[in-house]
């Protein structure tokens, strides 16, 4: 596949350009994990400035990847709604929407990033350690958690 050009764009969680992303996401989630709430748990506020974020990659007027971070705690961000288009996986936009967020996260004065993905998102696991994030959970050992938590020092 060849490089994909995309604008990075800071936006609200209500944003239209959010709209394929959490539909993209509940698609995901109801797949792997059958009918659930997680899009509901956190309500938009929680990813608006100052203490969060949602960011878009944007290629041409198609939303291909993004995600958010909020507030975990006063020194550390959390990350949350990272995806890519399935039409555009694999080609590092998973990537690049981490350390983007990552950038974000430290410009508004975080140290640290934290995050969860869930068991049946192997894809999402991988990704993370190849980041760079610290699995805070036995990796050979993942029987019976019902999510698997990353940190990051920034």
């Amino acid at each position: 596949m060849s490089a994909l050009s995309y604008t990075v764009r800071l936006v609200g969680a209500e944003d239209a350009v959010v709209a394929p992303l959490l539909a993209g996401l509940h698609e995901e989630y109801t797949t792997r994990y059958g009918p659930n709430d997680e899009l509901n748990r956190y309500p938009a506020r929680e990813f608006a400035p100052p203490h969060g974020a949602f960011l878009v990659l944007v290629a041409g007027d198609e939303t291909v990847a993004g995600g958010a971070f909020r507030r975990y705690d006063e020194r550390t961000a959390e990350l949350k709604r990272v995806w890519t288009h399935p039409g555009h996986r694999r080609r590092g936009l998973g990537a690049a929407v981490v350390r983007e967020l990552e950038r974000e996260a430290a410009r508004r004065g975080y140290r640290r990033i934290y995050l969860t993905t869930g068991p049946r998102q192997p894809e999402a696991a991988a990704l993370y350690l190849a980041c760079g994030y610290e699995p805070l959970f036995d990796p050979h050992d993942r029987a019976g958690l019902k999510a698997l938590p990353f940190a990051k020092a920034l």
